[in-house]
């Protein structure tokens, strides 16, 4: 089954992060990364861009945009991995091996994904221009 681990922390606090502390923690999360691709269980992973770049969609009867999220949160989503376990327990160990590879503030939440269409988007993508 696929699952999304969505990682959630203080985007003020990792945007604070220095070139080499930012370089350290994307390089541990690395290794977790190289070992679940290596059995094949790796799926999307984004680092999603500050939330001053973010534009929101609000539902209504006329869908209305506006700048910003205005989370009213202490805590933003980053990014999320898509990974392939065979069960919730299995999920809940490798965002165990995210968590160490990445230890402070922050949290992950693990969701299992329904599958709407099978198809790759890195292969059915066009390099920018």
């Amino acid at each position: 089954m696929l699952y999304a681990i969505l990682c959630y922390n203080d985007e003020a606090a990792v945007g604070s992060w220095t070139k080499e502390e930012d370089a350290a923690v994307m390089a541990r999360l690395g290794l977790v990364q190289e070992k679940l691709a290596k059995q094949g269980r790796l799926g999307p992973v984004a680092r999603l861009l500050p939330t001053t770049a973010a534009t929101t969609l609000r539902k209504g009867e006329e869908p209305l945009v506006i700048d910003g999220p205005f989370a009213e949160t202490k805590e933003q989503l980053l990014g999320f991995f898509i990974i392939d376990c065979a069960s919730l327990d299995a999920a809940i160990e490798t965002a165990k091996d995210l968590a160490r590879a990445n230890p402070g503030t922050g949290s992950y939440e693990i969701r299992p994904v329904a599958e709407l269409h099978d198809y790759h988007l890195a292969q059915q993508r066009k390099p920018a221009a």
